[in-house]
């Protein structure tokens, strides 16, 4: 996230009335293509209606959008699963609005230690305190469902019908890319919660939990 010199270069409408600017590069082919193609920068909110989980596949996103989007380009699932991280550049050291696929310990190697976000949180998108939700409630740092929930390990997955896997062997980049999947797939079944297994805070994980704590309703 930067500042503009000037405000009016880029629409109020991309920056949501602010003086400052997040860009993102993609890395998937096919969006550089569209890039190319179009010759120049693009406005790309999320598929997702605000505060819902995210898709990660293109019936999700289909599924999600419904006939709101003209056209839609199939690139396949998402191969990390979890939104950007948003840095803000801006008076002072840098300061991480919002842990994402690049982690924390990725970004300071480039940058220096990471300021708190501070007051320039509310600057970057997904930072509601009730965000990522499904429909149904969300319980953290279960071991196991009660009767009636829905259920998504981390490690090897307990006994019973009702359970998605977010990585069997403990995996967070496999957990990440699993997530908003697993928890679309489990609100589907209309649980009377989706409970969750405990997310190492390291790494992905601490993006992981992030998205965890407010699809659980909870200011993180």
């Amino acid at each position: 996230m930067l500042p503009l010199a000037d405000a009016a270069a880029v629409c109020d409408l991309a920056r949501a009335g602010l003086d400052t600017v997040a860009v993102r590069a993609p890395g998937h082919p096919l969006a550089q293509g569209l890039l190319r193609a179009f010759g120049g920068p693009l406005v790309a909110p999320s598929a997702n209606r605000s505060g819902r989980p995210s898709p990660t596949t293109f019936a999700d996103a289909v599924e999600e959008t419904g006939d709101a989007a003209a056209f839609a380009l199939d690139g396949g699932p998402c191969q990390i699963g979890l939104e950007s991280a948003v840095v803000a550049l801006l008076d002072g050291p840098p300061r991480l609005l919002r842990p994402g696929a690049v982690t924390r310990g990725q970004i300071e190697a480039l940058v220096g230690p990471l300021a708190a976000a501070g007051a320039d949180v509310t600057r970057s998108p997904g930072r509601l305190a009730a965000h990522y939700a499904p429909e149904a409630p969300v319980r953290l740092d279960a071991e196991g469902p009660r009767p009636g929930e829905a259920f998504l390990a981390f490690g090897p997955p307990p006994p019973g019908g009702n359970v998605w896997t977010l990585s069997g062997g403990g995996d967070l980049a496999e957990a990440a890319a699993n997530l908003f999947t697993a928890l679309r797939a489990a609100d589907r079944t209309r649980p009377a919660a989706i409970a969750v297994a405990p997310i190492p805070d390291e790494g992905l994980g601490e993006a992981i939990n992030d998205r965890l704590r407010r699809a659980a309703g909870y200011v993180g």
